[in-house]
Formats: structure tokens, C-alpha cells, sequence
């Protein structure tokens, strides 16, 4: 797989173009506007600028990567693409939509995979005439730094498909690649949401405050950061669209999203992205 495409050019998507642009594949990200599209590159070579001030890359590298990767706002240009990423937001209906447009434009050879966090992978695949050439890569944000990604497997998705994917993470992008089930949360979020939305339900109720939950999880637990930080870096949104899923899969009680995460994100906190979540960054 040489040639990649990501959908999006968020700042998942932009990791994931760089990530493999850094790993010597060629990279097109798809955006809707032209702004969005500057962002995107943007937002690349900005990561690629620190990479190279915290002396994790030389400037040759970082040039060399910002040099493989393009964006376009014409979706028929991934007509090439070996591998297709879409890193668009959580909506289901936004998703499937997606891969039903890249189905009629990405060659009937090319890989579609979704970057998603939570819904499940046979919800894109069956939008496709191509299932079992689709299948789950979540990478995890910040995407340079995080060694991880999950390979999510639907009950459609064909062996190859999965062992090409599995492969161009672990041998090319050298990433630590674990491989899941099609169910909501796969690994690491069906462990890791219910555990910060009970810190968000502890402050919810007043037990205690943001500060010390998030100093009691670091000094008692050896967490690097508490759970409130960490939704506001992994962003109030896609905590609670993660939380959602999860309810809407296993209907527990303890599932449910905390109002005041909702509440929140009808506010516009959505953690460091805007500016505001649990903790004020402006």
C-alpha cells in the first residue's frame, strides 16, 4: 500500500497523514472547503515543526514528509488509492455516506477503513458493495505520539484485508497494532469511557472537585494525566459520542452519558479545541 488517502483533515485525520507520510507513503487528504483543506496542511506542518524542535526528527525528514502529503477538495482523485482512511466526525450517518461515495470512486481492489472511535464497522461496510474490503484502523490522538492502533474486524471484513492493514500499521508505520472484534468501544474505550464518565459523574455530584479528582487518579493510580484533563485533550464530543455507542450496544445502566457531559458539549466545551472544557485554556 503506497498510495493513501485520508478523509478529513481534523486533527485526527492530519496525524494520520502524517504518520504515514512520515513512513514514505505517498498521502492525499480529502476536505470540503479550502479552508478546511489550509488547516489541514497547516495542522501537519506545525506537528512535523515540533517533531523537529524536540530534536524527534531532522528537518530533512520533516521536509521530506510535508512533501508527500497533498490535499484536494475533489473526492474522485482517490480513484488511485490503495488505502482509503476516513477520519471524519462521529456521525453515523455522515460515515456511511462517506463510504458509499468513496465506494464508486476508490479502485475495487482499495481498502476502506474507518478511523472511528465507536460505531460499529458493519455500519460502513454494509453502505459499501465491497464489505469485506472495509474495516476498522483507530489510531489515537495525539496520532505522532500514540503507539497504538486497533484493527477492528466486522463479520464482514475478509482476512487479507485485515492482515494488509494489520501489516502496513505494525511493519510500516510501526505502530503496536492489537486486533478486536467489531463491537462498540472495541478495547480500549469500552474500558477506558466508563471510567471517565464516573469522574465526570463524581464531579457532577459534588463528591469532589475537578482538581483533586484528577490529582487523587494521578498520585494514586499512576495515570500521567487525570480523567478530566484527558476528556478535555480527547475532546467532550467524542467522549460523549463514545458513551452513546456503548449504551446504545449494551443498554447498562451505568452507560449513560452524564448530563453534564451533554450539557457541556451543547455549550461549545469541547476541551482544548475550543478553547474551553473542564479547565479554561484560553
Amino acid at each position: 500500500m503506497k498510495k493513501i488517502g485520508v478523509v478529513g483533515g481534523g486533527t485526527m485525520g492530519a496525524g494520520i497523514a502524517e504518520v504515514c507520510a512520515a513512513a514514505g507513503s505517498e498521502v492525499l487528504i480529502l476536505e470540503t472547503k479550502q479552508e478546511f483543506a489550509d488547516a489541514a496542511t497547516a495542522r501537519v506542518e506545525k506537528s512535523l515543526a515540533r517533531a523537529v524542535k524536540s530534536g524527534k526528527r531532522s528537518q530533512e525528514d520533516a521536509d521530506a514528509a510535508l512533501s508527500r502529503v497533498g490535499v484536494t477538495l475533489d473526492a474522485e482523485q482517490f480513484s488511485d488509492r490503495d488505502l482509503v482512511i476516513e477520519a471524519a466526525p462521529e456521525i453515523e450517518s455522515l460515515k456511511t455516506e462517506i463510504f458509499a461515495k468513496l465506494d464508486k470512486i476508490v479502485k475495487p481492489e482499495g481498502i476502506l477503513a474507518t478511523n472511528t472511535s465507536s460505531i460499529p464497522v458493519i455500519k460502513m461496510a454494509q453502505a459499501t458493495q465491497r464489505p469485506g474490503q472495509v474495516v476498522g484502523m483507530h489510531f489515537f490522538n495525539p496520532v505522532p505520539l500514540m503507539p497504538l492502533v486497533e484493527i477492528v474486524e466486522a463479520l464482514s471484513t475478509d482476512d487479507a484485508t485485515a492482515n494488509a492493514v494489520f501489516d502496513y500499521a505494525k511493519d510500516v508505520l510501526n505502530k503496536t497494532v492489537v486486533r478486536v472484534g467489531d463491537r462498540a468501544g472495541f478495547i480500549v474505550n469500552a474500558l477506558l469511557i466508563p471510567y471517565l464518565t464516573s469522574a465526570v459523574r463524581m464531579l457532577e455530584s459534588g463528591y469532589a472537585s475537578k482538581e483533586d479528582i484528577d490529582a487523587a487518579m494521578k498520585a494514586g493510580a499512576g495515570y500521567s494525566m487525570g480523567p478530566l484533563t484527558l476528556i478535555d485533550l480527547v475532546g467532550l464530543d467524542v467522549t460523549l459520542a463514545a458513551a452513546q455507542s456503548l449504551y446504545e450496544e449494551f443498554g447498562e445502566p451505568h452507560l449513560v452519558p452524564p448530563p453534564l457531559l451533554r450539557r457541556m458539549v451543547e455549550a461549545g466545551r469541547l476541551g482544548r479545541k475550543t478553547g474551553r472544557g473542564f479547565y479554561d485554556y484560553s
